[in-house]
């Protein structure tokens, strides 16, 4: 079941099984720290990480959430006619992130998550805004790479881009409830 209602605090939406897991987990214990996190949880975790430094006004945070190694792919099909494929090393990406200055906001649904040892993969629908103003949605692909304290990093990331229009069409289904 997939939710409608909008991303919370727009940094990151949660699918709602595992909301319900969450709520589930909450009222069956006494106390949060008997909660029990499972590695989808940490994943996301990681995930939810990598989303709120996009939103971070210090935009050298988002370098604690991406492997330096990483690739970013990007899918732009905001001319359906031409649409291109720019691969940005993550280290180009860095130096050009930290030139930005609007606002960001980019919320996520979580509609598939997948694990195998130390390498995961969260796939979903997302939105992206600058200064208030949605600029762009699509799918994002993120592969998780877990790290030797147990945390987990995007190792790379592939996203379609579309335009403002197209957003509904590409499963972006929170926009007007926001």
């Amino acid at each position: 079941m997939q939710s409608t209602s909008p991303p919370r605090s727009g940094i990151g939406m949660r699918g709602f099984p595992i909301c319900a897991g969450f709520a589930l987990a909450f009222a069956a214990s006494p106390a949060a720290a008997d909660v029990v996190v499972t590695e989808e949880m940490a994943v996301i975790a990681g995930a939810n990480g990598f989303m709120d430094a996009i939103a971070n006004s210090d935009r050298s945070v988002l370098t604690e959430h991406m492997l330096p190694e990483a690739v970013i792919f990007v899918h732009n099909r905001f001319d359906p006619d031409k649409p291109r494929v720019d691969a940005i090393p993550a280290l180009t990406h860095f130096e050009n992130w930290a030139k930005r200055t609007a606002d960001y906001k980019e919320s996520m649904r979580y509609d598939h998550v997948l694990i195998d040892g130390d390498m995961a993969h969260v796939w979903g629908p997302y939105s992206f805004t600058a200064d208030g103003a949605l600029t762009h949605c699509g799918i994002n692909s993120m592969s998780m790479v877990r790290m030797d304290d147990g945390s987990w990093k995007v190792g790379n990331v592939s996203f379609t881009m579309v335009a403002p229009d197209q957003c509904e069409a590409v499963g972006v289904n929170w926009l007007n409830a926001e």
